[in-house]
Parts: structure tokens; sequence; C-alpha cells
């Protein structure tokens, strides 16, 4: 079976009433759902319906993950706020606490909300857009299970650790800059295994702290503990990993230290030998852009920017430079009116969790 495109209609319907039959308010539901599709929509679908299952449905009946979110604010200042998720649905502890920074933002220019004791929030750039959408600048960050080795280091210590930002612009798309502080992640390298491809030099060190290429044995390595990730940059200070390295610290120290919650070692997801809930922390920044020179003076500026970047000298042989967020857009109006395509193993996926939680109402276009 090839990939089999499913329409949005389907794909909203049948991800919102699987969660709820394994225990998610509907109205948490929806907000699961749209993180998720979300994701898919912008043509990331490492992080869409691919991780449904696996990520998120697995995981609440393993008993590692609530599907009733008890978000508790711990601790309030007017500006800021520090939540205890309770181990429940990252993508609704993430929507509530951007929407409280948001809030925090309208009446005092800025808001920040830390999180503790939270689950994966699916992608990062979904609380950002938040904010853009708000006529805002939207940060945020979530620490992981450790991935990364420290420049020097050959141990997992820090997760991928995303740092995310996004700002309107006067364009059709806003700025989204959502990625990984690591070099690659393991999706990219399963990728070269599946094609036979090596992975290149520099981005994954060995115990011995060598260069590790061979695709298939570094999937088995980093579940060993024998391989991990290099920073952004790479290995060693040659490219610049220690920029990598600082940026995934400084999510980890955000992601942890405001708010007193786990970090590196403590985030593996396995205690004596067996799952346990990951306590992932994260945080959320709104910057009102009201709160200084207005938000049209801000979003032709930042057009501005945009389209200067667009328009500069092209290497030869390329015949489009690109902005974050536009390439996201692209993909969005490819999919918009058809819907998104599913690979073999999700539609797999999908069967199983239909059947096992009696959704037969769905009946979908691969069968």
């Amino acid at each position: 079976m090839a990939k089999v495109v499913v329409d949005w209609k389907t794909l909203y319907s049948f991800v919102e009433d699987a969660f709820v039959e394994v225990g998610v308010p509907r109205e948490d539901a929806k907000i699961c759902a749209d993180v998720l599709l979300e994701s898919d929509k912008r043509g990331i679908e490492s992080h869409g319906v691919n991780r449904f299952k696996p990520i998120y449905i697995d995981r609440i009946n393993i008993g590692i993950q609530n599907p009733v979110t008890n978000f508790e604010i711990v601790r309030e200042t007017p500006t800021t706020a520090v939540v205890d998720g309770h181990d429940g649905m990252g993508q609704v502890i993430g929507y509530k606490s951007m929407s409280m920074a948001i809030e925090k933002a309208k009446k005092y220019g800025m808001g920040m909300v830390a999180v503790r004791n939270s689950c994966h929030y699916g992608i990062a750039g979904y609380y950002t857009s938040m904010a853009s959408k708000a006529g805002m600048i939207g940060m945020t960050g979530t620490n992981a299970r450790p991935s990364i080795a420290p420049t020097f280091g050959v141990e997992n210590m820090l997760g991928t650790n995303p740092l995310t930002i996004g700002f309107p612009t006067d364009e059709d798309f806003d700025f989204n800059l959502d990625c990984a502080t690591s070099i690659t992640q393991r999706g990219k390298i399963e990728y070269y295994a599946r094609v036979g491809q090596d992975t290149p030099a520099g981005m994954v060190i060995g115990r011995n702290g060598k260069a590790l290429t061979d695709s298939p044995q570094i999937l088995v390595d980093l579940t060993t503990a024998n391989a991990a990730l290099a920073p952004l940059g790479g290995i060693g200070e040659d490219l610049a990993g220690y920029k990598g390295y600082g940026y995934a610290t400084v999510v980890e120290v955000l992601s942890a230290a405001l708010q007193q919650g786990n970090f590196l070692k403590m985030l593996t997801g396995k205690k004596d030998g067996k799952d346990v809930p990951y306590h992932l922390g994260h945080f959320f920044i709104a910057i009102d852009t009201e709160a200084f020179m207005g938000l049209e003076a801000f979003k032709k500026t930042a057009g501005d920017i945009m389209r200067a970047l667009r328009a500069s000298e092209k290497a030869p042989g390329e015949d489009h430079i690109f902005t974050a967020g536009e390439k996201e857009h692209l993909v969005w109006l490819q999919r918009k009116d058809s819907g998104v395509p599913i690979n073999e193993a999700v539609q797999q996926e999908f069967v199983e969790v239909r059947n096992s939680l009696g959704l037969n109402q769905y009946k979908f276009p691969w069968e």
C-alpha cells in the first residue's frame, strides 16, 4: 500500500473521538486533535498523526499519561505563572499556558508561564502561532528525554529541546521558527536507514568519541546509550557545535529551573526498567507588540525584513530563498482542499485504534 490521502473532516473527527474513548474530555480532545493536525497542515509529519497512537494513545493506555488534565496554577503574579500539569495531556497544558501568557501580555505588555510535570506537547510552533494570531511575539521551549551529548562529551544528556519563536508579519503567513537544538533527530536517521544511506559524519557521536555513520547501527546504539546526537552545528567546535549545546542548555534551564521541574537524566521515562511518566517542562512567553510602537508598524517592518531576505542574491542553481514559516504555508495551500497523505504504518495504526476502541463508524479510504 502506498500513501493514501485522508480528508480533514474525517481526520479531525476520528482523532477527537479516539481521544475521547481513552478518557480525554471532549473539549480537551478537540485541542489535542487540533495541535496534532496543525502539524500535518504544515507538512511536519513527524509530529502529526504519525505520533497519534505511539506517543499519546499508547502512553495513556499503559498509564504513564493522564487523559484528564489537572491544570494546577502553583504560583501566579500579574505577568507570570507556574503551572503543574500533573502528567496530563501536553497539548491541553500548552494551549492553556500560552493562552494565559497572552492574556497577561494584553494587560501588562508581557506574560510568561513556566510548566512542570507535563507530557509531549506536539509541535512547539502551534503555541507561537497562537501568540502571532493575537498580534504578539511568542516564544516557547520544552525539554525532552536525553539524546544530545554536550560539546566534548559522548553521553546523551540534553533533549532535542526546541527553541521556538514566532511573530506576525503583513504577509499571508507569519514568521515561525520551530526547530530542535540538535543537528538532527532520530526520525531523520530512520529515513537514512530505510533508503540505505549513511548518516553524514558529524551528526552522531559514539562512546569512543568518533563520528558514527552506519544508520541502522546508530538506531540501535541510540537506544542503548552507546550513541548520542550532536548539538546544532555538529561534533566539536570546528562547526560551532557549542552554539547548539548552549541553546539546548538554555531551553533545559527555562524548562526546569523556574518551575522546579525535572531535567536531564530525570526525563528518560524509565525507572527500574519500567515505563514511568516523563515529567517534562515547558515555558511560554508572549510579548504584546502594541506595548511598543504598535502592531501594524511591527508587522510592516517584519514583512519588509522577510521580503528583503527573499529578494537577496541567490546561490547558483537556486531559485528561491525562504523565510521561516513560508514552506509550511506552501504545504498548507497544497493540502487545504485535500487532506493528509497517510503512510502504510500509520494506516495500520488507525485501523488498530479504531478496532480496539469500537469506533466502527469510520471506514478509511485505503480499505
